[in-house]
This record gives structure tokens, C-alpha cells and sequence, in this order.
């Protein structure tokens, strides 16, 4: 049996509203006065712009100029400024710095916080409480927000459920650090069709995932198409390529879930059309 956690339903169309959101609602008045700030490339940024209008707060938002069109336009129609950068950590990291010092802005970080990695582990708790009796929740891994924050829901209500993370093979890095304990990075001249994916794990969520995770594993580029393939067919929901690397992953390892209650969550449903291989054909 296999039940969806759809958060391509959630508040900006992905999971990542909750951890916005928690992390706004936990910032002081006096830490809001010259609003927020982060660094993402497409579905935090969103949230961070969501979250700010909800408590009436200014956005900025660095974005790398690859990012995908429909993110972007969502991020500027929340009322969030948007600064571009070039499409790399190092770039991210310095605009945003520029950014902070020239405005004052409080910066939340897209995944590497102990608030939005509580924020985005509701999504398990609410999947937990709903279906009872799973023995594996599937996540998407990227920096690992949304893994270590399911992971530790599971770990505290459920500790017979197994955690595993879900990546895409082309960029893989989380899978090796699991291995490792040392945080790997991708390499930049490999690519995915699940851009929300490429992000390589923080200091905490390492910590989070090797600890309470049971393991991670990956899958192809093909095998990520297919599975939205069937996820648009069969459910009739529109699922971004990041959010289907889970279903991707059940079905590449068919042995291991057989006769199991298998959660899976669907992160999110920003797509960009162009890049949608069966769409632009």
C-alpha cells in the first residue's frame, strides 16, 4: 500500500511554507523591523516571500539566474524583491551577505535550521497521524530540510517506522555523505531534471539525517520521468520532477517496500513546462 503526502496542495505549492512560516512566527518584532532575507532557487524563496507577507514584512530573496521562470514569478508576485546572482553556492552566499549588511534583514537559511527543519517534519506528523501503521515515509533529499525533519517526527512518534531519503543519481552528494559523514558536493557540470534537488547537505541536517535516517538511495534521470509520468497520469496532480524522485525510488526497489504501508511525500507542484521532457516534445 502506498498513500501521498501532497504537498503540492500546501500554501505556495510546496512543503517549504512550513518552514517559513515557523521560522517567521519565532523571529522577535525588533528581528522583523528590516524584514527577512535567504538565498534559494526556487521553492524556499517562495516561502520566505509567502511567510513575510503574512506577517507584513519586507523580502529579499537572491536567486540564482538559472532559476526556474515559474519560481521566480512567484516569488515577485508575493511582493518580494528579487536579486539575481550567478549560479553557484559561493555567489548565493556573498549577494546575500551584501544584501543583509545593506539592509539590516534577518536572514533565514533555506534548510539548515533547527525552525525550518521543525516546520517542514509537520508534514510527516500530519502523514503519521492520518495513516497509521506505515512502515517507510519516502522524502526527496536536496540540503535536507524536509529528510531530517521527517526523520525526527518519525524517530519521536514512530520509532518502528524506516526513514529513507530519495535522490537523483546525476547528483547524488547526499547518498555519499550518508556513507561518509563528511558533507560531499556535486559536481558542477552534472545536472537533474529535479533542480530543487542539487543543494548539498548543511552541518545540521548531516547530523539529523545520519543519525535517524535508515538510508538513502538514488535513481536515474529516466526513472525520474517515468515516475512523473505516472504520478500526472494516475493520480491527475500536477507534481514537480524534485517531488516524484521518492515514487521513482519505490519503484526502483520493489523487493524492499513489497507488502509494506509505504508513506511517500510529494514535496511540490512548481513546474517549469519548458523543461518537462514528455511536455515539450
Amino acid at each position: 500500500e502506498v498513500f501521498f503526502k501532497c504537498e503540492n496542495f500546501q500554501k505556495i505549492g510546496a512543503f517549504k511554507a512550513r518552514g517559513a512560516v515557523h521560522a517567521v512566527k519565532n523571529l522577535l518584532p525588533e528581528q522583523l523591523k528590516n524584514g527577512v532575507a535567504t538565498h534559494s532557487s526556487g521553492n524556499h524563496a517562495q516561502a520566505l516571500a509567502y511567510a513575510a507577507n503574512l506577517v507584513g514584512c519586507k523580502a529579499y530573496i537572491v536567486m540564482p539566474k538559472n532559476s526556474a521562470q515559474v519560481k521566480m514569478q512567484g516569488v515577485k508576485r508575493l511582493g518580494a524583491e528579487v536579486i539575481e546572482c550567478d549560479n553557484n553556492l559561493e555567489a548565493r552566499e556573498s549577494t546575500l551577505n551584501e544584501v543583509v549588511k545593506k539592509t539590516g534583514a534577518f536572514f533565514i537559511p533555506p534548510f539548515d535550521h533547527e525552525w525550518i527543519i521543525a516546520g517542514q517534519g509537520t508534514a510527516a506528523k500530519e502523514l503519521i497521524e492520518e495513516i497509521p501503521g506505515l512502515d517507510f515515509i519516502v522524502a526527496p533529499c536536496g540540503g535536507g530540510g524536509l529528510l531530517s525533519g521527517t526523520a525526527l517526527t518519525a524517530h519521536i512518534m514512530n520509532k518502528e517506522i524506516k526513514v529513507i531519503g530519495a535522490e537523483p543519481e546525476n547528483v547524488g552528494d547526499a547518498a555519499i555523505s550518508f556513507k561518509t559523514g563528511n558533507i560531499e558536493k556535486n559536481d558542477p557540470a552534472k545536472s537533474t531534471i529535479a533542480d530543487g534537488l542539487r543543494t548539498s547537505l548543511g552541518e545540521i541536517t548531516i547530523k539529523c539525517i545520519r543519525e535517524h535516517v535508515n538510508q538513502i538511495l538514488t535513481v536515474s534521470e529516466n526513472e525520474i520521468i517515468e515516475a512523473m509520468k505516472i504520478i500526472w497520469s494516475h493520480l491527475k496532480i500536477t507534481a514537480e520532477p524534485s517531488s516524484v524522485v521518492p515514487l521513482a525510488v519505490l519503484l526502483k526497489n520493489k523487493d524492499l517496500f513489497k507488502g509494506k504501508r509505504t508513506g511517500i511525500i510529494i514535496s511540490g507542484g512548481n513546474v517549469d513546462f519548458a523543461s518537462i521532457p514528455f511536455l515539450s516534445a
